[in-house]
């Protein structure tokens, strides 16, 4: 578990990560390089403020990268490479809010597929659904802000992997799940 101030530090890494493409110069990273060299998964959100609107969305679902790196290059990938939107303009970060959600490592349901919705904690559980070639990822904070049951969980978490809906009923889908720890600007 990480504490409150180092989420603060985290933020403002992924913020000096995103001006520093602007600017033109690589930021300093010494000191979180050294608190943050533990690998683990993260992904950045920018939501663009007021409304908490998604600007981008973009991390790495398992533990590749040490932290501060992973929060580095999602941030900077959010910003300028989510195929879902436009680059963001250096006029627009005044009114971007960053999210971090730091990940536990996704572990791979071992139960009946038909169970599945019984076993999944809303609000707590994030999802990873594979099958067939295709992935899908839902943050935890998703299901919540959606206000789904578990069952619309798995069922949009396949449609996010470009699936049908009840694609986690095959046998041979793979479902994981994972908690995150979250930090936001306010």
């Amino acid at each position: 578990m990480l504490t409150a101030t180092q989420g603060k530090a985290l933020i403002k890494l992924a913020r000096k990560s995103i001006e520093g493409v602007f600017s033109k110069k690589k930021p300093e990273y010494g000191k979180e390089k050294k608190s943050f060299s533990r690998k683990q998964g993260v992904f950045v959100t920018l939501l663009k403020m007021p409304g908490r609107e998604l600007r981008g969305c973009v991390g790495f679902p398992y533990p590749v990268k040490p932290l501060a790196d992973a929060v580095a290059d999602a941030a900077k990938t959010a910003a300028f490479s989510d195929g879902r939107f436009p680059p963001v303009e250096e006029k627009e970060l005044k009114r971007i809010m960053i999210e971090i959600s730091v990940l536990t490592e996704p572990e791979l349901f071992e139960a009946e597929h038909h169970e599945l919705p019984n076993l999944i904690k809303t609000g707590k559980d994030g999802l990873i659904v594979q099958f067939s070639g295709f992935s899908g990822l839902l943050l935890p904070q998703v299901a919540t802000e959606q206000k789904w049951s578990s069952l619309e969980f798995l069922r949009g978490t396949c449609i996010k992997a470009g699936l049908p809906a009840e694609t986690w009923l095959n046998p041979a889908c793979r479902v994981y799940r994972f908690q995150a720890q979250i930090f936001d600007e306010k």
